[in-house]
């Protein structure tokens, strides 16, 4: 059998690798002028006009976002019932409620039309999330929050790189929160950075990421809340300043990979199995459908079936009205069809930037041998 094919791998090269080992020697480890390089870094390529912030997980981030906008018991925030568990997760964390709304088939992302549905007058924020590196299309997003008093937290995990209208996620709107978790296509190895415009959010930023500390020109520190403990270290920032030097190198070859996956699989595979592609897309991962009840099989035999082919699979996402936790609360999945039936049948495909085209290809090929449509 051919070398097993995982379906996602981190590029780190040699240069970045020295820089990790420079930090380690020079004795200052934890967060310092790595982590002010890499956050200088990230908002240049924003633009140069946004406030950045890293942290240690993206999850983080956003449960500092919704805290510093005040979000809290008695609140409701708008999220697609498709996406990572930690989109819902932190609200819940906040003690206020999370309202699911439907996505699109392909796009696996929320609309205006949707969230414009759900509010209610409990609404304080709206979290887009733009899924698989597909930009939600922000703008009448933007307007309808606007337009109601509510603040927008785009959980962009997904799209750093990912471009709405030409411009950047994270360079415009209210506040973008990334991940640089290893499977991202730029990796700190675990972390996460928040892009925002109010600099009214930088005081309870600054203090949520480290213990509620205010520091004063002395050295003499003073607590003003009950802070966390999110703070990137100069280790993770040495990976995130040379990533982010490839990182539309990296997302080019992700576009090309994309591309011939439609190649190969819509001759066929049925339109509304594959993911939409859109302009701007940066393709954090290629997932298909795969009716696995009209094929009388299950995914878990369908990913073994796969991987003793050599071919590593993912499974992004189970709805979230579908977890454990959230059934408890009383969400139904089968309210949010798309979303259900794309939980039920979604499987990832490996892509990264290292795949050789001949990788996709195997990878087809082994699709068309698991899966008669």
């Amino acid at each position: 059998m051919s070398d097993f094919l995982p379906f996602t791998r981190p590029t780190i090269d040699e240069e970045t690798i020295a820089s990790v080992v420079a930090v380690l020697r020079s004795g200052w480890i934890t967060s310092g002028p790595r982590v002010a390089e890499f956050e200088k870094g990230l908002a240049d390529y924003l633009g140069g006009q946004r406030l950045v912030r890293s942290m240690t997980s993206a999850t983080g981030g956003m449960e500092m976002a919704l805290k510093a906008m005040g979000v809290g018991p008695g609140h409701e925030v708008i999220v697609p019932a498709m996406s990572f568990a930690a989109s819902a997760n932190v609200v819940e964390r906040l003690g206020a409620r999370t309202v699911f709304v439907d996505v699109e088939l392909r796009s696996r992302n929320l609309t205006a039309a949707a969230v414009a549905a759900a509010i209610t007058p409990r609404t304080r924020a709206v979290m887009p999330v733009h899924f698989s590196g597909l930009s939600v299309g922000m703008d009448p997003i933007n307007e309808l929050a606007a337009a109601r008093g509510i603040r927008v937290l785009e959980d962009a995990a997904h799209a750093i790189g990912t471009r709405d209208g030409g411009r950047l996620i994270g360079s415009f709107g209210d506040v973008a929160s990334f991940s640089f978790h290893a499977n991202k296509n730029l990796t700190t190895i675990e972390g996460g950075a928040l892009s925002f415009a109010d600099p009214m959010l930088t005081l309870p930023l600054d203090r949520e990421r480290f213990h509620g500390i205010t520091k004063d020109a002395a050295g003499n520190i003073d607590v003003y809340s009950a802070g966390g403990k999110y703070n990137l270290t100069d280790v993770a920032a040495a990976v995130g300043v040379g990533q982010l030097r490839r990182l539309e190198e990296f997302n080019a070859r992700r576009r090309a990979l994309a591309a011939r996956y439609y190649a190969r699989l819509l001759p066929r595979w049925p339109a509304d199995m594959l993911p939409a592609d859109g302009e701007g897309h940066s393709w954090h991962m290629f997932a298909v459908l795969v009716p696995f009840a009209r094929l009388g099989t299950t995914r878990d035999a369908f990913v073994a079936g796969m991987r003793a082919r050599g071919i590593g699979l993912g499974i992004h996402y189970p709805s979230i009205p579908a977890l454990t936790y959230y059934r408890g609360l009383g969400w139904d999945p089968t309210a949010f069809p798309n979303a259900d039936r794309i939980g039920t049948e979604t499987v990832t495909l490996p892509l990264f930037p290292a795949m050789a085209d001949g990788d996709v290809d195997r990878v087809c090929d082994a699709l068309f041998e698991m899966v008669k449509i």
